[in-house]
């Protein structure tokens, strides 16, 4: 029976194991090796692509690279990249070596970046020439940070207190390279920040077990077709979580090929490069499925090879998930993650979608639905916070520099996700969401707690609050509610800019709202849900 068969599943977590060598050396002496690994469609640069065994070398260079610079088992490697074929040398070569790769967005400001850099102890950062022209003198005071490997075209800024030099030029001089290091499975690989809620990001370690931690999902939600060469069109940036997954490291271990985007974004991009390049996966958020919809004319007989849809980050509506299957003849198969566990429940082929339903568990993830206070699971069709064994493969290590989150979230043999849901009586699991306060705007989890830590920092505000207003169904924004102090003369518009100047632009208030006070409790507690324009008396217009 086709249930049976979505049930099975063992695990198989050797003792020694390397993402880096996972994702590129596995095709070496195969006929395959001179394969297509990644083809990137850069707005400004075109169209560029590696092979297999260009990458196998290349990110050899690069993990031979750090260790002439004495770069040491468990070092951070900060990686600040647009999409580009240097991103995965980097990355995938950091953990070669032993090393600890740091994903970071190109969003981020200045003096975020900077922050991940300090808090991570970053002892590399690998960033294209542009942005380092506007990092460069935010990085002044790092106690860790040595060396600085520039991508891209261009000069080179010199710094009086850090190693920086070409990438390119640094790893053209490498001709001999030892083998990966022999990391065990449970050795630390990566280390992601999500959205904390002390006002600061928070990072979030995993071990190169996460790899084979997310191999089910390769057969109950990417659908890959072993018989033929897959070709896999994400629409989304490899610093989140979610693209790192299910866009760079899922698809090179098993082979397949990737292909990205660099540039700006329009309704008839992603139809228009399925078919360039003939692919068979399209990869995106809700967000970019709603524009192709609503803005492009595009429809199955001009995407031909695409044969299987995956969408991950916030809900598909059911209206846009009818319009693409009447328009494209495909389904959208849904997932949910964390930065903590990534896409562990997923709709999958060998299940009927019902809308609205998250899908299943993958097979081999025991993913239980208690009460966190009793630990007792919770009985069908009642909410209980979603848990998973500790000893799942593809659950993080700990939070980083955070001793007592970890324990908050793991103890008792369980990971408490936060995150709460239901199943119904044939077994779908209906996500709830959380009961904390993160924002999830466009496929992005934004903490309020970093919004305002940011706005507080003016002088004209006494207080703040970031909340999501709802636009329409599904779209949700970021805005701010703010009291200004007595004489303050600083206007909407201008807390907006405040905004766009200190925080990445998803995090950036789409409207700012300037009110006398807030909703709150008897104990002065501001109760966020009652939050609402009602209370405003001016608003930015821009």
């Amino acid at each position: 029976m086709i249930f049976e068969k979505f049930s099975e599943w063992h695990w198989n977590v050797p003792k020694h194991f390397n993402i880096g060598s996972a994702c590129t050396d596995r095709l070496l002496n195969t006929s395959a090796a001179n394969s297509i690994a990644m083809i990137v469609e850069d707005d400004a640069q075109g169209t560029s692509q590696i092979t297999f065994a260009e990458l196998a070398k290349r990110t050899d260079q690069f993990s031979q690279l750090l260790r002439n610079l004495n770069v040491e088992f468990g070092d951070r490697v900060l990686v600040r990249l647009p999409n580009s074929l240097d991103y995965p040398t980097a990355f995938l070569g950091a953990m070669k070596r032993g090393a600890i790769a740091v994903p970071t967005s190109t969003l981020l400001t200045p003096e975020e970046v900077a922050y991940l850099a300090r808090d991570s102890g970053a002892t590399v950062l690998v960033t294209d020439k542009l942005a380092w022209v506007q990092l460069q003198n935010y990085l002044q005071d790092l106690p860790n940070l040595k060396y600085v490997f520039l991508s891209g075209k261009g000069d080179i800024t010199a710094d009086a207190k850090l190693q920086v030099c070409d990438l390119d030029t640094a790893l053209s001089a490498i001709e001999f390279c030892l083998p990966a290091q022999l990391t065990e499975a449970d050795d630390p690989a990566y280390l992601v920040y999500t959205s904390g809620t002390t006002g600061y990001p928070k990072g979030v370690l995993h071990a190169h077990r996460a790899l084979i931690g997310r191999t089910p999902a390769s057969q109950y939600w990417f659908n890959f077709d072993d018989s033929k060469q897959d070709r896999i069109m994400h629409s989304g940036k490899f610093n989140w979580t979610y693209v790192l997954g299910s866009g760079l490291m899922d698809p090179l271990y098993l082979g397949k090929t990737v292909i990205v985007h660099e540039g700006k974004n329009d309704a008839d991009l992603w139809t228009r490069l399925i078919a360039k390049h003939s692919a068979t996966i399209f990869v995106g958020v809700p967000t970019i499925y709603r524009q192709i919809i609503q803005k492009s004319k595009a429809a199955k007989a001009d995407v031909p090879s695409l044969r299987h849809c995956m969408s991950a980050g916030e809900h598909l509506s059911d209206e846009v998930l009818q319009q693409w299957r009447e328009r494209f003849g495909n389904d959208i198969y849904e997932a949910v993650g964390m930065s903590e566990f990534s896409y562990y429940l997923s709709q999958s082929k060998y299940r009927p979608i019902r809308a609205g339903s998250a899908g299943f568990p993958q097979p081999g993830h025991d993913v239980q639905l208690l009460n966190p206070d009793t630990l007792e699971p919770v009985p069908t069709g009642e909410e209980g916070m979603i848990c998973v064994p500790d000893a799942d493969p593809g659950l993080f290590l700990r939070y980083w520099n955070l001793e007592e989150e970890t324990e908050k979230y793991k103890h008792n043999g369980w990971f408490f996700t936060g995150d709460y849901a239901r199943y119904d009586a044939d077994g779908y699991i209906w996500f709830l969401g959380r009961k904390d306060d993160i924002i999830k705007s466009f496929g992005y989890r934004v903490s309020p707690y970093e919004i305002e830590r940011v706005y507080k920092s003016h002088p004209a505000v006494a207080d703040c609050a970031a909340v999501g207003e709802e636009l329409e169904k599904d779209k949700l924004l970021v805005v701010t509610y703010v009291i200004l102090q007595p004489n303050a003369t600083i206007t909407a518009d201008e807390l907006l800019n405040f905004g766009r100047q200190h925080l990445a632009a998803y995090k950036t208030p789409k409207t700012v709202y300037l009110t006398k006070d807030f909703p709150r409790t008897k104990n002065g507690k501001i109760l966020r849900k009652e939050i609402n324009n009602k209370i405003a008396y001016a608003k930015s217009e821009r």
